[in-house]
């Protein structure tokens, strides 16, 4: 039995990974559940799944989670302490870190340090602190399990000891894939949130409408695989199909092929290096008939080109890059800018704080403080 602590339990990637494990009951146990806001689904998950721990980050939600619970052997907390504390629990065995943005940083580091399984889907986690995250997994011999479909695909096509010679990412292209830049200043928020192939949260679907959520798995990928960006290439693929490939130095490519569905690399993550059996769809190449790929366009969609230059730079810039796109997406969100402004508060935030080299968690802390900061100025501005 492996008990499962799951950071973000009520979004699409936490969801899903509850239905995994109410399907192998004999093999994982919900054993830490949390959110932010959400506190109704908290209260129906915890009182279906009956965890040990409950945490509720929104502190102004706690009176409703407990009074809920409160016929239940559950242990209530709130705040984000409580969530860095969870995870040090000595029964909790893997942490499935799902929470979105910048705040599953903390938490994730004290789940390393406390020598955890880590199933990772929050990718601001290493696109903020890559270099930081990765010594730390070295120095604690804790393993980073990827759940992303795209680095679970690379993930599974890698030959320990065969030299890569590049990575190709593929991505759907989201919903304005064929808009010309002329197109992109016009579109929508629910233009933006109507995905033609993921069924994801609202920021996670702005994100792959920019394509700053291909960036940022760029930028996963190479804290990942140790891999430079020069070698991680983005190849559009609108059905979806071929989740990523890696070809190695002999000019082979292998390719992780099937439905779109996450539930697969959660459960591939979980049980890891074991394969289960399982009910989800099949691929039915019959049906799926025509597989096509096009160059991603990093001057139409500028956030992807912003990520790759984050890259190149390093220290502080991807972790400036993620702040910035955090309140530029959020503002999108609220009808408060346009589409293409989440580009350009991005750039500006990064050419106007200051990069630093060698960073600590304090550093990253401080960086994306004064990138909110600035980014917010924009805003008002």
């Amino acid at each position: 039995m492996r008990r499962i602590a799951i950071l973000g339990s009520t979004g699409s990637i936490g969801t899903q990974a509850l239905d995994v494990i109410s399907k192998n009951p004999d093999l994982f146990e919900a054993y830490v559940l949390t959110a932010n806001n959400n506190a109704d689904l908290l209260i129906e998950q915890s009182r279906k799944f009956q965890p040990e721990v409950v945490v509720i980050a929104n502190e102004s939600h706690y009176d409703k989670v407990q009074r809920a619970l409160s016929d239940l052997p559950i242990k209530v907390f709130s705040g984000s302490e409580a969530l860095c504390d969870v995870v040090k629990d000595d029964n909790v065995d893997m942490v499935l870190a799902c929470m979105v943005g910048f705040a599953g940083l903390r938490p994730t580091i004290n789940a390393i340090k406390s020598k955890k399984l880590i199933a990772l889907a929050n990718k601001e986690t290493l696109v903020v602190a890559g270099d930081l995250i990765t010594r730390l997994c070295n120095q604690y011999e804790v393993p980073l399990l990827p759940v992303d479909s795209e680095h679970s695909a690379i993930f599974q096509c890698l030959e320990p000891g065969n030299q890569i010679e590049k990575l190709l990412l593929t991505a759907s292209g989201g919903p304005f894939r064929t808009y010309t830049a002329s197109d992109l200043q016009k579109v929508t928020k629910d233009q933006a949130l109507a995905h033609p192939t993921w069924n994801m949260g609202a920021k996670i679907t702005i994100d792959s409408a920019t394509m700053m959520n291909k960036g940022f798995e760029v930028i996963e990928a190479h804290w990942l695989f140790g891999v430079d960006a020069s070698k991680i290439e983005v190849v559009v693929h609108p059905q979806s199909v071929i989740h990523s490939m890696v070809q190695f130095c002999d000019g082979a490519v292998k390719a992780q092929l099937g439905v779109p569905d996450m539930r697969l690399p959660i459960q591939y993550a979980f049980n890891y290096p074991k394969r289960l059996s399982a009910d989800f769809d099949r691929l039915d190449f019959f049906k799926v008939k025509t597989l096509t790929f096009e160059e991603a366009d990093r001057s139409r969609f500028r956030c992807l080109q912003l990520a790759y230059d984050a890259l190149e730079e390093g220290g502080n810039m991807a972790c400036i890059m993620n702040a910035a796109n955090e309140i530029a997406n959020r503002a999108f969100i609220d009808d408060k800018i346009s589409f293409t402004r989440i580009a350009e508060i991005i750039e500006a935030t990064m050419n106007h704080v200051e990069k630093v080299c060698d960073c600590s968690l304090e550093t990253y802390l401080e960086s994306d403080r004064k990138s909110r900061e600035f980014a917010y100025s924009l805003i008002r501005n």
